[in-house]
């Protein structure tokens, strides 16, 4: 009797169920994910939107959007364009309607009243180097601000005339009266609001006063009753200062739960870095398809479904590791190999002879799109006597194990038929720049019976009929696991300089001239490929998205 299989469930999803099987928020759950709009999304963001959206679904629960934007001066709209249009690709849905900080900023200048009247925050004009210099170390006490005693009335009046605009930016910020001797920095008296005047980009000029994100973020999520505010690990020494506002007010009790982030080997998860990246013009822009933007991983030829699954590979938990983008790589990989068309596009080209083929004539040999999957049928290639394969396919002084083209040796042509080389061509540097060969006719894929062998097989096009293409092939930006890891270099320093090679014209099957941007593709025996943006009526440009094999591994053994 075979056993049941037992769903293994993660910290989140037990908490969830514990919470619902005991009636808790009267047995609703509300998730939300609170990005700021202040750059691109990244992988990392990706593991957050699926934690919060998945665990709401599997539960019939429901996940609010909302943005963070308490920082006029990093915001736009451009932000919060890419951020609506990255979650809607991912797969989910927080119902149409996003939410805002900003939505909420009365009501949270009125929490900020609250505090001060219940004499819980004041007004401070001090310097940022006289607050630093008195906040103390974690074993020794912050000295009191001179300010912190001042009179609920005084605070109100200043408060009231900070919003008022009085004040220049940076005069004065008010901060919450929590904890001077508190082990944890965060509660010594933390500011909460401070004068910033600048245009907002959904209120305008109304504000010249914003909330920090540590006083928006909990009282949003109370606002909205959300009952699990799930985040990343890094937030674990906020919750302290994120209940004790919650409980000084006392507004709606969202609880906060963190789980570890995602980290990637051979990349930079901060989106401060790589703002430096886009601004500096080391990459082309957020979505250039080198960076962990999801907008770069897009482009590149990512699939929802493979980040989805990397994602689940990598799980939930509470303790901080490094993932190896291997993995990454490995889930592209399985998902594309199952859904993409096969064709085949000659990178680095040399001319091949089919010496007793007629000249000017040609063939329709059929070809299998997808291997893996039958339904997506056939197309026809043509061949002819004058073809293209690969430099790297042919050697004059080959090896025993080379299974590829040189003198006296034979190999399958994909699809098509057995030739033989006879003979090749150099020209005035040395260089081969022709191969001679003999195709057996009776050798047809499909209807083999001449009695041959042939250990390698080649892709390869038609000269006559090949269209050109630009193919852009991507590497890793950083040739060092941990970029971040070295603190005294700049981590720009470990660029990779080979992490782009454009290849401007290649050769490719005819049939290829009809794909559409966003289109994916099998190039046979050299990976994974999108048709990328740039691409005009006149031009297909192709980005690669993954090797067919991890090269990367192969390197790190030698």
């Amino acid at each position: 009797m075979s056993e049941e299989k037992v769903e293994s469930k993660h910290f989140l999803e037990q908490l969830v169920e514990k919470d619902l099987s005991e009636g808790k928020n009267d047995g609703r759950l509300l998730t939300r994910f609170p990005p700021e709009p202040n750059g691109y999304l990244h992988i990392g963001h990706a593991k957050s939107i699926f934690v919060n959206f998945s665990l709401a679904q599997k539960y019939g629960g429901k996940t609010n959007l909302r943005f963070d934007d308490t920082n006029p001066v990093a915001e736009d709209v451009e932000y919060v364009d890419s951020i609506k249009k990255d979650i809607a690709w991912l797969g989910f849905d927080w119902g149409g309607q996003e939410l805002y900080a900003s939505d909420y900023f009365d009501q949270i200048y009125a929490f900020a009243v609250q505090l001060i009247k219940d004499g819980k925050a004041y007004v401070d004009p001090s310097t940022s180097e006289e607050m630093a210099a008195a906040k103390g170390n974690p074993s020794t006490p912050a000295t009191p601000s001179p300010y912190r005693d001042r009179t609920v009335e005084e605070n109100l009046d200043l408060f009231e005339r900070m919003k008022a605009g009085e004040f220049d930016n940076g005069a004065m910020v008010l901060r919450a009266k929590v904890d001077l001797t508190s082990p944890n920095m965060l509660m010594r008296d933390p500011i909460i609001y401070r004068i910033l005047k600048t245009h907002h980009h959904r209120t305008g000029d109304k504000w010249c006063i914003y909330p920090m994100y540590d006083f928006a973020h909990g009282q949003s999520d109370a606002i909205e009753n959300i009952t699990h505010s799930i985040c990343t690990l890094e937030f674990i020494h906020h919750r302290p200062l994120y209940n004790w506002f919650i409980e000084s007010l006392g507004i709606y009790p969202s609880k906060q739960y963190e789980f570890a982030r995602l980290n990637l080997n051979y990349t930079v998860m901060s989106k401060r870095k790589l703002r430096e990246l886009v601004e500096g013009n080391y990459v082309a822009g957020w979505d250039d398809p080198r960076m962990p933007t999801l907008s770069g991983l897009r482009r590149r030829g990512y699939t929802p479904e493979a980040i989805r699954n990397f994602i689940t590979r990598t799980g939930v938990a509470k303790r901080e590791n490094i993932i190896d983008v291997s993995l990454l790589e490995f889930s592209i990989r399985e998902d594309l190999n199952k859904k993409v068309a096969r064709a085949m596009v000659v990178l680095n080209p040399l001319k091949l002879t089919i010496t007793n083929y007629p000249a000017g004539e040609s063939l329709m040999l059929p070809s299998i799109n997808n291997p893996e999957d039958e339904s997506m049928g056939s197309r026809e290639i043509p061949f002819s006597n004058k073809l293209y394969i690969e430099k790297e396919d042919f050697m004059e002084d080959a090896p025993k194990k080379f299974f590829r083209l040189g003198p006296g040796k034979m190999v399958r042509l994909k699809n098509a038929f057995i030739i033989r080389c006879d003979d090749f061509v150099k020209d005035e540097t040395g260089e081969v720049i022709e191969v001679k060969c003999t195709y057996f006719p009776e050798s047809k894929s499909g209807s083999d019976n001449s009695g041959l062998k042939a250990k390698g097989v080649l892709h390869w096009v038609s000269a006559e009929h090949a269209k050109t293409c630009e193919v852009r092939i991507y590497d890793r930006l950083f040739t060092v696991e941990n970029p971040m890891g070295d603190e005294d270099k700049d981590f720009k320093e470990f660029i990779n300089p080979n992490s782009l090679q454009v290849i401007e014209t290649a050769f490719m099957e005819p049939a290829l001239a009809a794909a559409k941007v966003g289109d994916k593709f099998q190039f046979m025996r050299k990976g994974y490929f999108a048709v990328d943006p740039d691409s005009t009526e006149t031009k297909l440009v192709f980005n690669r998205t993954v090797s067919l094999k991890d090269g990367w591994a192969k390197k790190n053994k030698k």
